[in-house]
């Protein structure tokens, strides 16, 4: 029986968005709307707005959107980059670390009570898998 890929998107779709809505209450009590919290996840790994933009695949408008939101509730700053004075680098407060961390842990709590229903063995093949798909979009 051939397996339907478009099938299998939504159904990783759905998940995730069964673990985010599950969450979006603690996130919330954070400070947080979910696509901040995104923001605020891979701002460690994208620190400039541009960069920020492509990992996440959101407009650029939207990323000055949410960068400013975060600087307003102290959980990021923009510095000038010393490299290149035209940049600003965003980076994350001390609030805006426990806050990224908190919401982590409830999403991997959320996420951790589904996986709690397939076998440790499922759960490692689900990982190999996930890490195969990710290196061959590359």
């Amino acid at each position: 029986m051939a397996v339907d890929g478009a099938e299998l998107w939504t159904l990783n779709q759905r998940l995730l968005s069964v673990v985010m809505d599950a969450c979006s209450a603690e996130l919330a009590g954070l400070g947080l709307e979910t696509k901040e919290f995104f923001v605020l996840a891979e701002v460690a790994a994208s620190p400039y707005p541009a960069e920020l933009a492509a990992a996440l695949m959101i407009p650029k408008a939207s990323v000055t959107v949410y960068v400013r939101n975060l600087v307003a509730k102290g959980f990021m700053r923009r510095e000038i980059d010393d490299e290149d004075l035209r940049r600003h680098r965003l980076i994350l407060t001390a609030e805006g670390e426990a806050a990224r961390d908190r919401a982590l842990s409830a999403l991997a709590a959320e996420f951790d009570r589904r996986l709690a229903r397939i076998t440790p063995r499922d759960r490692t093949e689900l990982q190999r898998i996930l890490v195969e798909m990710l290196k061959s979009a590359g």
